[in-house]
């Protein structure tokens, strides 16, 4: 995986706020590949390798959390991003825009 796209990725993680979420999609379109939100999803993945990044931030586009990130809900709730019974972000209300 190239390099320079693992940081755009990280790079823009950072800039989510506490208290909001971004979708795998609208980071990919932040960095100029509109089309490659499992892209991020992959980088993600592989992010406690590069740093400490709030990857718990980043939630599917319908708000659902990561399969197999259970902190990810914990750290949501924490940063007071509740989660509805069903299980899922808010986007309307929730969701980071730059």
């Amino acid at each position: 995986m190239d390099e320079a796209v693992i940081y755009a990725v990280l790079s823009a993680v950072e800039e989510i706020p506490a208290g909001r979420v971004a979708s795998y999609g609208q980071l990919a379109r932040l960095i100029g590949r509109d089309k490659n939100a499992r892209l991020v999803g992959r980088v993600l993945s592989m992010a406690q390798f590069y740093g400490d990044y709030p990857c718990h931030r980043v939630v599917d586009h319908a708000g659902r959390p990561a399969p197999g990130f259970p902190e990810q809900i914990p750290r949501l709730l924490a940063e007071g991003v509740p989660l509805s019974a069903n299980g899922r972000v808010d986007m309307k209300k929730y969701q980071w825009r730059p």
